[in-house]
C-alpha cells in the first residue's frame, strides 16, 4: 500500500492509498471544515465519504510530467511509466498550480 498526501493552496486536503482494490481518496476532517477550501477537482466534491477508482483519479493523472520531462524522470529515478503512482509521488512534489503531492 501507498499512500501521498494531498496538498491544496499549501493546506493538507486529503490523502490518496493505492492499494490491491485500487485507488481511494479521502478528504481530511480539518479540511473540510476550512473556510476557505476549495475541492481537489470537480470529479471530487469536497464531502466525508471515501472516492474509489481501479484507476489514477483523473486530477493526479493530470499531473504526471509527459514527454520528454517524463523520460527525464523514468531514467533519472529508474521508474517505469505504467507505475502511476510512483511516478506521481516522485515528480508531483511541486507542481504548476495548486496541487501538491508528498509522499507519505
Amino acid at each position: 500500500m501507498r499512500q501521498g498526501e494531498i496538498w491544496v493552496n499549501k493546506e493538507l486536503a486529503g490523502i490518496l492509498t493505492e492499494d490491491e482494490e485500487g485507488y481511494h481518496f479521502t478528504y481530511s476532517s480539518e479540511y473540510l471544515m476550512l473556510g476557505n477550501a476549495v475541492p481537489v477537482s470537480l470529479t471530487l466534491p469536497m464531502q466525508d465519504e471515501v472516492f474509489h477508482s481501479v484507476f489514477l483519479f483523473p486530477i493526479f493523472d493530470g499531473l504526471i510530467p509527459e514527454g520528454w520531462l517524463l523520460n527525464i524522470a523514468q531514467k533519472n529515478w529508474k521508474l517505469n511509466a505504467r507505475d502511476r503512482m510512483g511516478l506521481l509521488l516522485a515528480t508531483c512534489k511541486d507542481c504548476v498550480g495548486n496541487i501538491s503531492v508528498l509522499e507519505k
